[in-house]
């Protein structure tokens, strides 16, 4: 099997390996077994590979294995969990070229779109192997009666964590969510996206090789609607980043179960280009955050804001920047934006455009696929005249697509800013960085950046990642990133005196309210608590 798109290291017998790290019962035949699952490479259109699929039987029994070995990871000290977590920084950064590769084959993207996705989930690898015992370490409180009550909050591991993660970021998306989640102690059930289950197999050998217990991370794959449902029923929490749509159904789901979820979802970010904006770097800044990755990111640009005294030079630079991007598939840094990944997102994006222009919207830039590249390709595209009630307009396109609005004052900026129902991602710009500080605290977004696109919030991994309103609910990164994994439990140790009159009756009972009620007025005279 050989085709123009596959990366000539990549074997048959490579494959067969990876695809073992498919968490099914092999010996199931006939109806019972699911058809593996072929995806198609954005290149070329032509097959990547045949993985084998899980039934939700399949599901459940991987869940079970997970949970089974759950409890001795829990009881390796943090130290040992992190050693896993760095060696296998060191072997990603080691083998980098081998999963650029297939994040290209299978996605289609710029190699240094998908170098982007190593050097990310190295540093959430690094970070949380250094920081985990610092925000996982137990936290002492003062106890009911001071002096005799010791209380302490500790951390414990949630059990089984279900990641459901999609095919834009599938190293990032797929990978960053569970180093934290092992990190925490937790076993792990990942669902692989059929477009891109390639890079998490990969992925998942590399984390044996590591040192990972071979059943604290099961994968599984299949369709969605089938083995993520059975996913989401039989974990302990559920990581899920995807669509609005999608993650409304799977937080009722987990809901249903009384089962916590974090859910990424989608975004219709905007950009604010204010007056005294430096607008060439503004417009540079815009290019990177609306076109990389093709635009296929939840935190990318959709809609730009620029005040109308800098709107022409802002537009010019802009137009001017978006028409030099090299398009093109090549397995080097040679070219700036890649493919869309799938035929249904290309046509997402052309109904987008064409209905825009069909009601009067005009292409600065872009507005066309391009065959001629690849069979998926799509140009970078500016619009303008875009007016409410067009679907570029209110609706996530998810593609190489940004449209340009003037507007007269910031407060203005602002509102706009907070149309819709979105609230992942948001960006401004501003030589007076004070003046858009306070802005940022009155726009609608999990991430403000302040003088960047989207990557200086996201990059930092030491700062949480998430959205509001339909953009989601938890965070990603940080402190929540991790003790989002575990549940809060409280120890509170009472010496010499137990708690309650000292013995039964009315007198000793009515002694001890009175005692106690003293007590508490002292308290409150000096100050404490």
């Amino acid at each position: 099997m050989a085709t123009s798109s596959r990366p000539a290291w990549v074997t048959d017998e490579l494959i067969t390996q990876w695809s073992a790290w498919v968490s099914r019962d092999a010996s199931r035949r006939g109806p019972d077994r699911a058809e593996p699952v072929t995806a198609v490479a954005p290149f070329d259109l032509a097959p990547i590979a045949a993985v084998p699929a899980c039934t939700p039987e399949d599901v459940t029994a991987a869940v079970a294995r997970a949970r089974a070995d759950q409890p001795e990871w829990a009881g390796t000290p943090l130290r040992r969990r992190g050693d896993v977590l760095l060696a296998f920084h060191d072997l990603l950064l080691e083998r980098q070229d081998q999963v650029i590769d297939l994040i290209q084959w299978e996605t289609g993207k710029a190699r240094y779109h998908a170098w982007q996705e190593v050097a990310q989930v190295a540093a959430i690898a690094r970070h949380y192997a250094r920081h985990a015992r610092h925000y996982l370490a137990p936290h002492h409180v003062r106890g009911m009666v001071p002096g005799l009550t010791k209380v302490k909050e500790v951390r414990v591991p949630k059990g089984v964590v279900g990641v459901i993660s999609p095919w834009n970021y599938p190293l990032y998306l797929g990978v960053g969510d569970v180093l934290p989640a092992l990190m925490a102690g937790n076993a792990v059930a990942s669902k692989a996206d059929s477009q891109t289950a390639l890079t998490m197999l990969w992925t998942r050998a590399l984390m044996a090789e590591a040192g990972l217990p071979t059943g604290l991370w099961q994968i599984v794959a299949g369709p969605g609607a089938e083995v993520g449902t059975a996913l989401v029923d039989a974990v302990d929490f559920v990581c899920f980043t995807g669509s609005t749509a999608t993650g409304r159904t799977v937080a009722e789901r987990a809901a249903r179960r009384l089962v916590g979820a974090s859910l990424e979802l989608g975004g219709k970010n905007p950009l604010i280009v204010r007056e005294d904006a430096d607008v060439a770097a503004a417009a540079a800044g815009t290019v990177v955050a609306a076109f990389a990755n093709t635009g296929q990111m939840c935190i990318h640009i959709e809609r730009v804001y620029v005040h109308e005294k800098v709107y022409d030079a802002f537009r010019a630079e802009l137009v001017r920047a978006t028409r030099a991007l090299r398009l093109g598939q090549s397995y080097d840094y040679s070219v700036d934006i890649g493919s869309l990944t799938s035929a249904a997102q290309l046509a997402a994006v052309e109904a987008h455009v064409d209905g825009a222009v069909a009601e009067r919207a005009t292409v600065l830039a872009g507005g066309r696929a391009r065959p001629d590249i690849g069979p998926l390709f799509y140009e970078p595209t500016v619009l303008e005249g875009v007016t409410p009630g067009m679907a570029v307009c209110d609706e996530e396109t998810f593609g190489p697509v940004l449209s340009l609005y003037a507007y007269g004052a910031d407060s203005e900026a602002v509102g706009l800013a907070n149309q819709g129902t979105y609230g992942l991602s948001a960006s401004i710009w501003s030589r007076d960085s004070r003046e858009a500080g306070r802005m940022a605290v009155r726009i609608r977004a999990g991430s403000v950046n302040i003088n960047d696109g989207a990557a200086a919030a996201a990059g930092s991994i030491e700062a949480g990642m998430g959205g509001m309103g339909e953009s989601g609910l938890g965070r990603r990164h940080g402190a929540e990133g991790i003790r989002k994994y575990t549940e809060s439990q409280t120890i509170a140790t009472q010496r010499l005196l137990p708690l309650g009159p000292p013995k039964p009756g009315q007198s000793a009972v009515e002694r001890f309210v009175r005692r106690t009620n003293g007590q508490l007025a002292l308290l409150r005279r000096l100050g404490v608590r």
